[in-house]
């Protein structure tokens, strides 16, 4: 144990720094893993054991106020303590994991997508003369997007980029996963208006594999259960406890 520092001789280690380094979280720890910065933090810890020293040595620990806090710590460590245990001793076997695997196989896989841009105005007359531009070829179609477009997307040529099946109104995603790549659609209607798509690319669905996914999934199994065991443990204690909101 390397000691770096006595503070009214309380040691301060190389543990202590590290420590603490590792309570930043990833991102900052990694600002501080350096020599300028672990003397940045042992500076820290000696100013802290400072103050440690002093409110020791004015007897702060006696104060109602201090008896008052440690008493909140206490209940707020043994609440915690308490639920870590009930969740702790949830566990997930493997049969059970594959089970919830082949019952939720659409969210782990990857959704058939979409590349497109789009034209959109408020009426179908509007709508349908662009249409026609495009057809004859007297405009190209980021043109007409950045010109006729009310949709923010006309800023770049109307492009919306790639996106799951779904994440349209059905109306878009209808016209759209029925067209042929490279393709530009007659007018469609929609709650926003009328919009003129054209499609880049897609791409098909892709059913996962349980081996790819199986540690998600077993997270997302242990959570559901933990969240049902959590819940399940609360109406057990209301029966036993009793609460009264005022």
């Amino acid at each position: 144990m390397q000691v770096l520092a006595k503070v009214n001789g309380k040691e301060i280690t190389k543990e202590h720094v590290d420590q603490f380094i590792k309570s930043l979280g990833p991102q900052r720890a990694a600002q501080f893993d350096n020599e300028a910065g672990r003397k940045q933090i042992l500076n820290e810890l000696i100013n802290q054991n400072l103050f440690l020293a002093d409110a020791q040595n004015s007897d702060l620990d006696t104060t109602p106020e201090f008896k008052n806090e440690m008493q909140r710590m206490k209940e707020i460590l043994l609440t915690q303590m308490n639920i870590n245990k009930t969740l702790y001793a949830v566990d997930v076997t493997e049969a059970e994991v594959k089970k919830y695997f082949e019952e939720n196989k659409d969210k782990y896989g990857t959704a058939e997508s979409a590349d497109t841009s789009h034209i959109l105005v408020d009426n179908q007359e509007k709508c349908q003369e662009i249409y026609d531009m495009l057809q004859k070829e007297e405009i190209d179609f980021a043109e007409a997007a950045q010109k006729y477009s009310k949709c923010p997307s006309k800023q770049k040529g109307g492009k919306l980029g790639m996106y799951p099946r779904g994440q349209m109104v059905p109306e878009y995603d209808n016209a759209v996963f029925n067209m042929e790549v490279g393709s530009i659609s007659q007018p469609v209607k929609t709650q926003f208006g009328y919009h003129i798509i054209k499609l880049h690319d897609k791409k098909e669905a892709v059913e996962a594999k349980f081996e790819d996914v199986k540690e998600r999934v077993q997270k997302d199994l242990l959570s559901a259960k933990q969240r049902q065991v959590y819940t399940q443990k609360v109406n057990e204690l209301k029966e036993k406890y009793e609460v009264e909101k005022m």
